[in-house]
C-alpha cells in the first residue's frame, strides 16, 4: 500500500494538468474567433459619420445641390447666400474663397464655414446651412429609366431598380454596384438577393446603384 499511493498521485497530476489546459485552450480558440476579422465592410451597415439611428439618415451634399447659407450674430445683418455646388464639389464665399461642400452634411458645412470666418474675420458668428434640393439617390446603367430618384423613405436596392423601370434586356443581374455616398462600393447579385441567398441592402440618400451591361 505505501508503494501504490505515490503512483496514484503521480498518475493524477498529469491528468489534472491536462484538464486544466482544456479551458485555457478553449479560451484561446474563442479569443481567436472574437478578435479575428476579415476587414470586409458590411453592405448592410450605415456609413458615415452620422450618429442618427433612424433608417433615414442625414443627407449628404452633392454636386448640383443648391445650399442656402444664413449668417447671424453679426453687428450688421448679412444677407443669405444661395450657392450651387460646382462640378469640383465646392462653393465660393466672400473673404474665405472656395470651400469643399460635396460629401458633407449641412451641419458639417456649417462648422467648416464658421471656423473659416471665426476668429480671422469676425469674433462671433452663427451659420445655418439648408439645401433647397430634394433628398435623392441615383440609379444608372442598364435600367429602363435611369437617373435621379426622390428618396421618399426606406427602400432597398432591388426596389430601387424597380423604381427605375427595372432591368433592360442587356442588364447583368449578377453585376450590380451599390456605391455609398462616402465612396464605399459593394458588388451585388440581384438573382441571389431575390432568391433569398443574399441580403437586400438598404439605399440611403446620396447613394448610387449602377447596373452593368451583360457580356454576351
Amino acid at each position: 500500500m505505501p508503494n501504490t499511493l505515490p503512483m496514484k498521485i503521480k498518475s493524477f497530476f498529469p491528468l489534472r494538468r491536462g484538464l486544466l489546459l482544456l479551458p485555457l485552450l478553449a479560451l484561446a480558440l474563442t479569443g481567436c474567433s472574437l478578435f479575428s476579422h476579415s476587414g470586409k465592410k458590411d453592405v448592410m451597415a450605415q456609413t458615415p459619420p452620422e450618429t442618427d439611428t433612424n433608417a433615414e439618415r442625414v443627407a449628404r451634399l452633392h454636386v448640383g445641390d443648391t445650399v442656402i447659407i444664413s449668417f447671424s450674430g453679426l453687428p450688421e445683418q448679412m444677407e443669405s447666400q444661395e450657392k450651387p455646388i460646382k462640378e469640383d464639389g465646392t462653393i465660393t464665399l466672400q473673404d474665405i474663397g472656395r470651400i469643399k461642400a460635396a460629401g458633407k452634411t449641412p451641419g458639417e458645412l456649417e462648422d467648416t464655414i464658421h471656423d473659416l470666418y471665426v476668429p480671422k474675420f469676425v469674433t462671433h458668428l452663427n451659420v445655418t446651412v439648408k439645401t433647397s434640393s430634394d433628398r435623392v439617390y441615383y440609379v444608372r446603367g442598364e435600367v429602363k429609366a435611369p437617373g435621379r430618384l426622390i428618396y421618399a423613405g426606406s427602400i432597398t436596392v432591388s426596389k430601387a431598380i424597380t423604381s427605375a423601370g427595372d432591368f433592360t434586356d442587356f442588364a447583368s443581374r449578377s453585376s450590380v454596384w451599390l456605391i455609398r455616398a462616402n465612396g464605399d462600393r459593394f458588388k451585388l447579385n440581384i438573382n441571389k438577393i431575390l432568391d433569398g441567398d443574399q441580403p437586400d441592402p438598404p439605399v440611403y440618400p446620396g447613394d448610387q446603384i449602377v447596373v452593368e451591361r451583360r457580356i454576351f
